[in-house]
Order: structure tokens, then sequence, then C-alpha cells
């Protein structure tokens, strides 16, 4: 029996480990909390949990040459750590983390070692890719050209499930999505290199409708220019990834950040209460504060910024028990306590790449391919799914032998993306592409 090592037990790991153990993989999942590791091994016989701190690289050299194959679901500043000692036991290893510069500088000892250093194989990055590569492969092989790409993706709660003014819900990493609030970005427009500084990140939006789900707002995410290369269209024009979130999450947390509402500078709050730090942070005058953020704003005292400012309790005269602390810390905390989904409510993953296309005959037309995938109360989330059972799949391909690459990948190559999006599409994760579009069907940026 193959086995698989399994590093971290979080809100993701659920799905991986029930595909895995119903393929009849042994299993060992290594990580800090055994309660909930033990859950979710649910007393199978393949599966053993060891208790293990990611900081301990001694224990990872016990554990990585006793398994076929490494998994780490652990932050992502852990990743290089554990490739390199997997090479040193020429064992492959599978992320869903994006590939920073040091994990690409492996690429040359995987390869000669024959190891399979397989990352960003999850929802975004991976289902992204997979989904994307198999329209630009057959655009190029009927010798068409991108001339535009548009890829945007979303971890939200069903808009039915959204009950307060910032129109979202956390599902996982809470911090991390505010976090990524102060990204910068890039991306190619018409044949123009364009940076957004963080600053910016929620002025340059716009809008795009979403069968089954409604209007929503898009934001640019991260460097689009690299995807040029890792796609392999250098004759695109345009090309853009970004972010859904209903509508008003971008204005709230733009107002919030010009408000220095998550800096991450400390200062002593002893004794202030929230609307005293909002002014202090801010910089604000006098005693009506809606009216003097509404001033420095330039928006309306009943924008919706203001209103869910105020709901989330920041302008509140109530002591906040802080001491030395930072902006960022005070705000996300009061968001996470505010906006976790409950129980009964349900997340969704909306995904949308809109390539415009000049076809071989020197025709242009535009293809959509859409993924809509829904969470379950009883079960799984959308985000957990959708980002475990890719790198499920590519685990079970590997240990079969059937994915035969060596060095440091994403899922872009067809050995890859091919099955793996077959497999998801048996579990109800599935792409619907649209050919032959008129161009007005392009989006209007």
């Amino acid at each position: 029996m193959k086995s698989v090592l399994i590093l971290g037990s979080g809100m993701v790991a659920g799905p991986i480990i029930e595909y895995l153990l119903r393929k009849n993989y042994g299993l060992t999942v290594a990580s800090i909390d055994q309660k909930r590791a033990l859950e979710l091994l649910n007393n199978h016989p393949n599966g053993q949990f060891v208790y293990w701190d990611a900081e301990d690289e001694k224990g990872l050299h016990d554990l990585v040459p006793k398994h076929d194959l490494t998994v780490s679901l652990l932050p992502y500043k852990f990743h290089v750590m554990v490739a390199k000692v997997c090479l040193e036991y020429k064992k492959h290893m599978v992320t869903t983390s994006y590939v920073k510069p040091e994990m690409q500088s492996l690429y040359d000892e995987a390869v000669n070692k024959n190891v399979l250093l397989l990352n960003e194989i999850g929802v975004d990055p991976g289902i992204d890719h997979m989904s994307a590569m198999r329209i630009i492969d057959k655009v190029h092989k009927s010798g068409g050209e991108i001339e535009e790409f548009f890829s945007i993706t979303g971890a939200l709660p069903d808009p039915r499930d959204v009950d307060n003014p910032l129109g979202y819900k956390f599902s996982w990493s809470p911090k991390g999505v505010i976090l990524a609030s102060k990204n910068d970005a890039t991306y190619l427009h018409k044949g123009k290199e364009v940076y957004v500084e963080p600053k910016a990140l929620f002025q340059d939006i716009f809008e795009v409708d979403f069968p089954n789900v409604g209007t929503m707002d898009v934001y640019p995410n991260r460097n689009s220019i690299d995807y040029i290369d890792i796609y392999g269209i250098p004759e695109v024009k345009t090309i853009f990834r970004g972010t859904f979130r209903h509508q008003s999450w971008c204005a709230t947390l733009d107002a919030i950040k010009r408000l220095n509402l998550i800096e991450t500078d400390e200062h002593d709050f002893t004794g202030k209460t929230y609307a005293e730090f909002v002014k202090d942070m801010a910089g604000l005058k006098g005693a009506d504060i809606k009216q003097a953020i509404a001033e420095k704003l330039d928006i309306p005292k009943d924008a919706d910024a203001i209103k869910s400012i105020e709901w989330l309790g920041l302008l509140d005269d109530k002591d906040m028990n802080r001491q030395k602390d930072t902006a960022f810390e005070v705000t996300s905390d009061l968001m996470i306590e505010k906006m976790w989904m409950n129980d009964k409510d349900r997340d969704m993953v909306a995904m949308q790449h809109v390539f415009l296309v000049k076809r071989n005959d020197g025709e242009k037309e535009v293809i959509k391919s859409r993924l809509l995938d829904f969470g379950d109360p009883q079960g799984y989330t959308s985000i957990a799914r959708t980002v475990a059972l890719p790198a499920a799949v590519a685990v079970d391909r590997i240990l079969q032998d059937k994915i035969k690459l060596a060095g440091v990948y994403r899922p872009v190559v067809k050995e890859i993306y091919e099955p793996v999006m077959d497999e998801l599409e048996t579990m109800d994760i599935k792409m619907v592409e649209d050919f032959g579009l008129p161009l007005s069907e392009n989006i209007q940026k």
C-alpha cells in the first residue's frame, strides 16, 4: 500500500483526507491539532495521527522518508523547507500555494532527482489555471490567438445568506483575506501595463453579471502579467486576473484603508474607545464622527461604506480593552466576530474566464468558461472542496505513475490538467464553457 504524509489538518484538509482514504492509500496526518486530525481520520484503519509542529524540521526528516508523497497544507512560508526535505529523500510533494522564487529555484535539483514538486493545485491558484489552459491550448491548436483574457474568482457567501452591509462572510483564513486587501496589482490593458498601488486597490473596480448570482464587483489580483509566460500567450493585449466580491465590500474596504484602520504599526490603545481609535488613526476632527469621515473620504454621510463601518462597531463609544496593538488586529477582530459564517450558511466559489479570440480565419469570438460551486452546511465548504480535491486527484495520479513529470510545476500542462479536470467533473466541480459568443459578451473595462 502506498502512503501519503499530510502536513496540517486545517480547514481544507477534510476532503483530501477522505478522498485518499477512499482510494485505499495509507495516510499519516501530522499536525499540532490532534482532536481535529482524529475527527478527519474518523477511525479509518489506513489512517494515523502524528503530533508534529511546523517548526520541527528534524521531525520532518523522520516523517518524509516513510511515505511515498508529502502534501503540504501548511502556511506558504513552510513549503520550501518541506520541498528541500522531500528532495533529500527523493519524494514527491504537492501544495496548493503559489510558487515563490525560492521554490522555483529548486527546479534543476528536482529534475536531477526525478522528483515532482507540484504547486498551485487548488482552486485559485489551481482550477483557474487548468480550466484556462484547456481553452488556451484548444485555441492555439486550431491556429487562433488569445487577444484578451480576464480570469476572475471569488470565495464568497451564498447571496441568500448575506445578512450584513459588507456583503461578505468568512469561511476560512479571515486574517489572510483582510491582509490581501493591502496588496498591489499589475495587469495589461490594451497593450499598456497598469500598476495599481495598494492604497488604490479597491478604486480600480468594475462590475460583472454572473448567472444565478447577480452583479458583483471585481478588483485586480496581484501580478497578472506574469501569466503571459505561464500560460504561453505572448500575443495577448489584455490580461487581467481579478477577485469577485458582492457589492459594497470594495467600497467599505477602500474606506477602511483610507482611514488607516488596517495599518500594522503598533500603537498604545490603552483606555481608548472604538470611536476614539478611529478618530486617532484617521486624524479626524469634530464631534460628529460620521460627518468627519464623510468629509475626509469625500463621500456622502449616508454612504454604504460609513454604514458598514458603523455596523462593525468601529464608531461605538465602547472601551476596546486593548493596550499595545495594531489597527489591523483591532479591525480584523471586529470583522471576524461579526462576519463569520454560521453552521446554516453556505459558501460559494464563483469563477469566470472571458477570452477574446482571433480565429485562424481572421474572425473574432468571445469564449466564456465559468464555475459556480456551493458548499454543504452539513458537509464541506465549497472552498474546502475546490482547494483540496484538485490536489487529492493529482496525488492519486502521481502515485499511480500517471503523471511522470519532474521539476517544479504548476498544473498548466495537459498531462496534469486534463485528467484532474475530468475527475473533478465526476464530483460536480465543473466548468461551463460557451464558444462562439458575440463580441458584445466581452468584458468592457
